[in-house]
């Protein structure tokens, strides 16, 4: 019955940390959105435009070979971009 009971009780001390650490990852992430707009507009407002990363033309030619793949591997190797990111960059850049 005690084994029960601490097993019942770690589960719910799991469950409590689990949904702890996603509100908070949910609240930094909608915060984080919040400063990427500003600082959209902020740029937009100045009239900045941001540098085109160095290597883009790599991506490029190989995205107009065909080369998608290495084309995404490359972007995301220069930008830092995640694989969903990438893969919709490379594919605005065939289409341009």
């Amino acid at each position: 019955m005690t084994m029960l009971f601490l097993l019942l009780a770690l589960i719910a001390t799991a469950s409590w940390i689990t949904s702890t650490v996603t509100l908070r990852m949910k609240a930094l992430e909608r915060r984080s959105d919040r400063l990427e707009r500003r600082l959209g507009l902020l740029l937009d407002h100045f009239g900045i435009v941001e540098p085109e990363p160095a290597g883009l033309d790599e991506v490029r030619a190989l995205a107009r070979d065909g080369r998608t793949v290495e084309a995404v591997r490359v972007y995301r190797r220069i930008t830092g971009a995640d694989l969903l990111e990438a893969k919709q960059a490379v594919e605005a850049l065939r289409a341009v």
